[in-house]
């Protein structure tokens, strides 16, 4: 299994960016991926998910911000973001499963910042 994040940066209050995961060792469409985070500091946070049917699952604070979607054809998931405030600052990991729990990626480093 391997999970390979891209897309971070920096980017200012209000701003956008659209997180990637390329995934490849398991068969990515019928698996349930999601997408998780870590601000300095403080523990890993679940941020969003999407099953295999297309249905999508989003914590509170993302909620109209952040939309998930995946293309099955290249076995990546996308993470959305948009609005983005200085709290949205995190590593972002891309997980295997609708848990924190599963495999991760490497990360990608998204900082909010003016």
């Amino acid at each position: 299994v391997q999970l390979v994040e891209s897309g971070g940066g920096l980017v200012q209050p209000g701003g956008s960016l659209r997180l990637s995961c390329a995934a490849s060792g398991f068969t990515f469409s019928s698996s349930t991926m999601s997408w998780a985070r870590q601000a300095p500091g403080k523990g890993l946070e679940w941020a969003s998910g999407i099953y295999s049917d297309g249905r999508t699952l989003y914590a509170d604070s993302m909620k109209g911000r952040f939309t998930i979607s995946r293309d099955n054809a290249k076995k990546t998931v996308y993470l959305q973001m948009n609005s983005l405030k200085p709290e949205d600052t995190a590593v972002y990991y891309c997980v295997r499963g609708i848990t924190i729990w599963g495999t991760k990626g490497q990360g990608t480093q998204v900082t909010v910042s003016s």
